[in-house]
Formats: structure tokens, C-alpha cells, sequence
């Protein structure tokens, strides 16, 4: 089934704000890995539960009012409600459980049943874009890695990965845009090939003798380029390792987090993956997670012999461990390694979606940033970037890292230019989940924090209340499912700047109060730079150690 989102200015529905989130929709199956089943990515993160809970909310958004809150359960709607007209038209949970039930065992038998669903992070609030969204973040990444260790030039460097899936085909682009030569692993060659048409990688091949020429030629020219290697991740590390080659950056992103959906065995086509899939699924999870303990392993091998190697937040160290690598962690997460202080000023991956569907409407915000943010080399570089060389997929939309006040002031101004007529149509506004107050995962975001409370799930789950206070159009809170249940906590919001005074106010107060307390969050971890930016921008931070512990 083809879905694609509407374009233009003609509404379906009672209003912008209700067509917007109807757009959203059809844009995350419109840019999905598997839409005939409603996957948007990560073999399991889905829109809608089922193709019945799918045509049920696109009935419900259409009759929607203003004053009225559609209600979703784990990608399947569940009513309306009367509230006001400030308050979110749609909020939602997906594949949240209780705690001592929150294993991927019983995930997968409430998913049996249809009784649950995964949300991932942004495929079942609708906030997905397409590769561009984790080709930033794999971006960001480089090149603070290529800061940290490479004098900021990975030139005559080069990067060793794995999965260009959903997410993972962002990777090869990623690489070469931080200016390093990568080769990128997959199974699948219709990933490879997905990533071929659209230009974010350069070659493909099934002989990984010939892909290290390539990447050789990439290096000593100083010209990077991107390969595709057809082959099996666990086999080719072993490979390159035995071949005594040493890259200078090695990861993976694979969908690791899920054995049984996501990572391939060695030996094992895709055909087979299904077979047994369905005749013996413990046999299968257990050829899976041998075959990424191979992996592992080499990836710890490629850290002894000098290598800066990463966990990209894919589950794959846990999953290492629980297969017996006892040292998978010693595998650093990208987030603690790399991006906390980013995130410790609430600086993170930002979404913005042009509705009409009409590519001019974000080059006008382009050239916005570029003009009135040109002092935050984080943005301009990579919209200076991006703008000439990342393909729009579905709707046209662009993601840039900004922090607290500047999330409000950009899309204030975008409210404004939509007012104003030179943006086309409405323009929406959302966020990556993986953000500085919207996770809790303590192998991902959150992982040895100063103050020990990796664990706390507190944070997303106000960050979601928060939202809703805040008159944001969409608020979800998400857990892991499959092979991340139990492990994550999230939350997620969307909100439509239309022209309006109130949308203004939506914007204003959402925005803003989401990044204060992504930075009081890490002020409250003892994070300097945090507590440096509560006192620059005077977020309202309540220290409760300015009043004692002795009782009135």
C-alpha cells in the first residue's frame, strides 16, 4: 500500500493543526522501511498498530475539533475527549509496561496478541523525516570525534560500520560530510540499494578485497568516499582484523537492540532469518546473539590496536554481554563519549517539517539560520551543508542541533514568515526523542551520569506533563519494545506554527519550558555547564541545598 502525505494548501480536516498531524502520519509511512506493515524503522517501530488503527485515527483527525483530544494506546486509537482548545489534540503512549513485566519476552507476547505496540522514538508520534534526521546526529558525532582526537581532519581517516537500514543508512553520507573515507556492512543489498538512489553512499560490492581499495584510494587522495559492502557484519570485522587493517573509527548500527526482528546471523539470508523465525525463534536469537558477540569482539580488538570505536545506542553492547562478552561496555555510548556537552546546555537534534510540501518554504528557513545564527558554527556548518547536498525525503524537512531560546526564536520567526504569506503553508515543529529532558536510558543517554541517577525515568515522563501544560499539539511518552523493552524511557511533542497569535503561544511556552528543563535536568546531575546556562539565561532553578536538612 502506497501512502504519501498531502501537499498544498487544501485541508481534510477542521483546521491546520489537525491536517498537520494527519501530514505527519502519512510522512513517516511515506519515508518507512516496511510500509505495507506500518514500519517506519527499526524492523519493528510502527505508526499504527494495524491497518484498522491506522484508517481510525485518519477518521478521527479529519473530524477532530479544536476543543477535542484524540487519545492513542500503543498505535491504536482509543477516543475523544472534550477538553479545550489550548490543550493537545493528540496525546499518546506506546509500549509503555510496568516494570517487573517490562522484558521482551513479554513484549512479544502482548505484540502477539496486537495488544501493544513499538513506538521507537519518532515513528509512532509521527515525527519522523526520513535518514536526514540521524544522518545529523551520526554527523555530529564525527566530527566530535574528529575534534577530540584527529585535529579536526579525518581526511586521510577512515570508518568502519555496519546497517543501512532505516537508520543506519544515514552512515555513509554522515561519514563522508565529516570528511573521512567509510565502509559501511550490510546483509540486505535493497538497504544498500535504497542508499544508492538517493545518493547517500557512493559505491556498492560484494568483495570486501575491493572495498578496501576503494578506501584506500579514498585515503591517500584525501578525497573520502563512501562504500557498501554486501556481507555479513560479524564475518567482515573478523576479516578486516585478520587482515591486520586497523580503521580509526569503528561502530555499528545495526538494529541490534532486536534479535529476532532485526539482527541477521552469520550463514543466514534473510529468507532463512523468517524460516526460522517462525519454526524456532529461540534458535534463532541465540545464532543472532552469538553472531553479534563475534562482532563485539572485534570491535573491542579494533579499540586495543587504536581504533575510537562507539556504541551508536543500538543495545549492541548489552546484548554483547548477555552473550558473554563480559567487557562489552568497555565500549564507550556516543552520548557520555561524545555529545553530553551539548546536551548539558539542552543543544540537540531540532525538527522542522514544511506541510505544504513545497522545498522552497525550507530553504527560506535555511537562509534564515544562516543569516541570523551565524555565530553558531553547529548549525550554519551543517545547514551550509545540508541545504545543497541532503535530499528531501517525503515532506521536505531539515533538523539542526540548537539549544535553549534558540528553538523559540527560530520557530517564533518562522510563525511570523507564515503570518507574512512568504512561507507557503504551515510549518511544524518537533524533536528527536533522544534529547536532553526527554530520555532516560542508562546504556544510552543517560549513562554515568555525575550523580548516579541514570536510571530515573522521572525526567521524560515530566517532560510529557510538561508539554501538555505547555500547549503543545502532540505529546507522547514512549518505553523501549522488543529488544529494547524495559531499557528507555521517552517523550516526544509536536507543535504547528500557522500564522497565528496563539500558535506563537504554543510555540513560546513549549519550546521554551522543554529546553529549561533538558538544562535543569543536568544542573540538577551537578553539570557545570548547565548550571552555567540556569544563570545566563535565568531558568528558575529551586536548589534545594540552599535551605538545609534541619527540619522547621
Amino acid at each position: 500500500m502506497t501512502i504519501k502525505a498531502q501537499r498544498g494548501n487544501q485541508l481534510r480536516t477542521k483546521g491546520w493543526r489537525q491536517e498537520a498531524l494527519l501530514r505527519l502520519l502519512e510522512n513517516v509511512l511515506e519515508n518507512g522501511e516496511d510500509p505495507d506493515n506500518l514500519v517506519v524503522y527499526g524492523s519493528l517501530g510502527k505508526a499504527a498498530r494495524d491497518w484498522g488503527s491506522y484508517r481510525a485515527i485518519v477518521d478521527s483527525l479529519k473530524v477532530l475539533e479544536e476543543d477535542e483530544t484524540l487519545i492513542i494506546q500503543s498505535g491504536k486509537p482509543i477516543g475523544i475527549v472534550k477538553t479545550h482548545s489550548s490543550a493537545p489534540l493528540v496525546i499518546m503512549a506506546n509500549g509503555n509496561l510496568v516494570g517487573k513485566w517490562a522484558t521482551p519476552e513479554h513484549f512479544y507476547e502482548l505484540y502477539e496478541k496486537n495488544l501493544i505496540a513499538w513506538g521507537g522514538l519518532t515513528a509512532g508520534d509521527w515525527q519522523y523525516i526520513g535518514s536526514q534526521g540521524v544522518l545529523q546526529g551520526t554527523y555530529q558525532i564525527f566530527k566530535s570525534i574528529a575534534q577530540l582526537y584527529y585535529d579536526n581532519d579525518l581526511s586521510s581517516k577512515w570508518i568502519l560500520t555496519a546497517g543501512m537500514g532505516g537508520m543506519g543508512g544515514s552512515q555513509p553520507l554522515a561519514g563522508k560530510f565529516a570528511g573521512a573515507s567509510i565502509l559501511v556492512v550490510d546483509v540486505n543489498e535493497e538497504n544498500i540499494d535504497k542508499r544508492l538512489s538517493i545518493g547517500y553512499v557512493d559505491k556498492k560490492t560484494d568483495n570486501l578485497d575491493k572495498a578496501l581499495d576503494w578506501i584506500e584510494e579514498g585515503k591517500n587522495s584525501k578525497k573520502p568516499i563512501s562504500v557498501a559492502l554486501i556481507g555479513n557484519a560479524a564475518t567482515v570485522y573478523q576479516q578486516i582484523l585478520d587482515k591486520g587493517l586497523v580503521p580509526d573509527i569503528v561502530s555499528d548500527q545495526t538494529a541490534a537492540h532486536d534479535l529476532l526482528y532485526g539482527y541477521v546471523p552469520e550463514g543466514y539470508s534473510l529468507d532463512k532469518v523468517k524460516e526460522v523465525r517462525t519454526q524456532n525463534p529461540a534458535q534463532l536469537e541465540q545464532d543472532a546473539g552469538q553472531s553479534l558477540a563475534k562482532e563485539v569482539r572485534s570491535i573491542l580488538a579494533f579499540q586495543q590496536r587504536g581504533s575510537k570505536v562507539f556504541d551508536n545506542g543500538n543495545n549492541i553492547r548489552t546484548q554483547a554481554r548477555r552473550f558473554g562478552v563480559e567487557n562489552a561496555f568497555d565500549i564507550p555510548i556516543f552520548t557520555e563519549a561524545f555529545l553530553r556537552p551539548l546536551f548539558e546546555r539542552a543543544i540537540g537534534p531540532f525538527r522542522w517539517i514544511a506541510l505544504s510540501g513545497n522545498p522552497d518554504d525550507i530553504t527560506i528557513i535555511d537562509d534564515y539560520i544562516l543569516e541570523h545564527f551565524a555565530d553558531n558554527s553547529i548549525i550554519s556548518e551543517w545547514i551550509s551543508l545540508a541545504k545543497t547536498q541532503v535530499p528531501f525525503q517525503g515532506l521536505p524537512a531539515r533538523i539542526g542541533w540548537l539549544g535553549h531560546e534558540e528553538r523559540t526564536a527560530l520557530a517564533l520567526a518562522v510563525n511570523d514568515l507564515v503570518a507574512k504569506g512568504i512561507i507557503s503553508a504551515p510549518v511544524a515543529f518537533t524533536r528527536d526523542h533522544l534529547d536532553a529532558g526527554a530520555m532516560a536510558h542508562p546504556n544510552i543517554m543517560t549513562e554515568s551520569l555525575k550523580d548516579g541517577s541514570d536510571a530515573i525515568a522521572d525526567w521524560p515522563l515530566l517532560n510529557a506533563l510538561l508539554a501538555t501544560s505547555s500547549k503543545a499539539d502532540l505529546v507522547a511518552i514512549h518505553s523501549g519494545g522488543g529488544g529494547y523493552a524495559g531499557f528507555m524511557q521517552s517523550a516526544g511533542l509536536t507543535i504547528v506554527a500557522d500564522g497565528s497569535a496563539e500558535a506563537a503561544e504554543r510555540l513560546s511556552l513549549s519550546l521554551t519550558n522543554d529546553t529549561s528543563l533538558g538544562v535543569l535536568r543536568y544542573a540538577d546531575a551537578g553539570y557545570e555547564d548547565s548550571l552555567d546556562e540556569v544563570e545566563k539565561k535565568g531558568i528558575r532553578r529551586i536548589n534545594t541545598n540552599d535551605f538545609g536538612e534541619v527540619g522547621y
